[in-house]
């Protein structure tokens, strides 16, 4: 799979949103990152399914839900209509994980589990075939600009190894803290997504730096091909 990096909206100017995406669009961004918080399953409050509908109207990329929330279930039909193109969700705040990740396949949209950095790898055994994407998270998640955890590379590692019999392609996309220092190991651990958002919309240059990181991703890729 190519790699791809996908800004998330978390870091970004709201008052320049649409502005915003645009630009990293046009500077080769694959995807663009939403985070869903609701105060209760992590610490913060954010955006909802207006905000993907939105996004929507504004940008041919994909849309890429990540659901950090309590009661999922509850909320896959209004973000598969309003347009996300993958929804994911965590294993620790989805107690039926095949049947929401079947759901999300019913509703048209790919179908996604994030890992939190407490949670092991295997968890994901009994769900492979379900899954379009693996999201593991590499900082604890509610917030935006925390420190990467180190140890995040070898869970790549790890959910690589777990996915690579599958004949279907599962995405491996790594969430917080990702920048410069760091891409290039993530990719040559088997990442395919790099989450991207204190270092991409926190720059003074935000095209500039999804090149930059883009480059950082790719050379990672030689170096694991």
């Amino acid at each position: 799979m190519n790699v791809r990096i996908a800004p998330s909206i978390l870091s970004a100017d709201f008052a320049r949103l649409g502005e915003q995406v645009q630009i990293v669009e046009a500077a080769g961004a694959g995807l663009i990152h939403v985070d869903v918080m609701d105060g209760h399953f992590v610490p913060n409050l954010t955006m909802g399914p207006l905000v993907v509908a939105a996004l929507k109207r504004i940008t041919t990329l994909p849309l890429d839900v990540h659901l950090m929330i309590s009661e999922p279930d509850r909320y896959l039909d209004a973000f598969a209509q309003a347009g996300a193109s993958t929804i994911t969700v965590h294993v620790e705040a989805a107690p039926h994980l095949h049947r929401t990740l079947t759901r999300i396949r019913e509703l048209g949209a790919r179908a996604g589990a994030a890992i939190n950095p407490g949670t092991p790898a295997g968890v994901l055994r009994d769900v492979l075939d379900s899954l379009d994407q693996v999201i593991v998270m590499s900082v604890n998640p509610g917030f935006g600009g925390q420190s990467f955890i180190a140890r995040s590379v070898d869970k790549v590692r790890e959910v690589t190894a777990l996915t690579a019999p599958l004949l279907q392609g599962v995405d491996i996309e790594v969430d917080g803290g990702v920048d410069l220092s760091n891409a290039g190991a993530l990719v040559e651990a088997g990442a395919t997504i790099l989450v991207a958002g204190a270092s991409v919309f926190g720059q003074p240059d935000p095209a500039a730096a999804t090149v930059a990181l883009l480059r950082a991703a790719k050379a990672g890729r030689l170096l694991g091909s």
